[in-house]
């Protein structure tokens, strides 16, 4: 299995990002905005959702990178910034109505990009390891 690589320019597009990086964990201290450069990076523990189980015997994980560009502002919402150790567990990511990007967490937390127009890029880094565990969402 080869490493992902993707970009983003579009909703559409964001939204294949999205489900590649679902249940994907990042520390908070691996969130950075880069404010000189207009650029807002993850660093992120990734589950390959896109791996094909009949092949590949054991669900996995992988670092990833996910890169926001033409980033004028963040706004966080509940995003514990004192505890640059805890853990975060990405949901998803959508470009809002308003042309803004929202991150969002498990248990209520986001993280709002304004930006001056799409341009995100996910890309895998290292080499994947086996994870026993599959993450699973309870059924509303």
């Amino acid at each position: 299995m080869g490493k992902l690589k993707l970009s983003a320019l579009d909703a559409e597009d964001l939204g294949v990002i999205s489900a590649a990086v679902q249940d994907a964990l990042v520390a908070v201290r691996d969130c950075a905005y880069l404010k000189d450069e207009k650029r807002f990076v993850l660093l992120l523990n990734r589950f390959q959702w896109e791996a094909d189980p009949s092949i590949d015997s054991a669900h996995s994980r992988t670092h990833s990178a996910l890169v926001f560009n033409e980033v004028t502002g963040v706004r966080h919402h509940d995003i514990p910034l004192g505890e640059p150790d805890r853990m975060l567990e990405l949901l998803a990511v959508t470009l809002e109505n308003d042309g803004s990007v929202a991150l969002r967490f498990a248990s209520g937390r986001a993280i709002r990009l304004e930006i001056g127009r799409l341009a995100c890029h996910l890309g895998d880094v290292g080499e994947p390891w086996p994870t026993p565990w599959k993450p699973a969402h309870p059924v509303e």
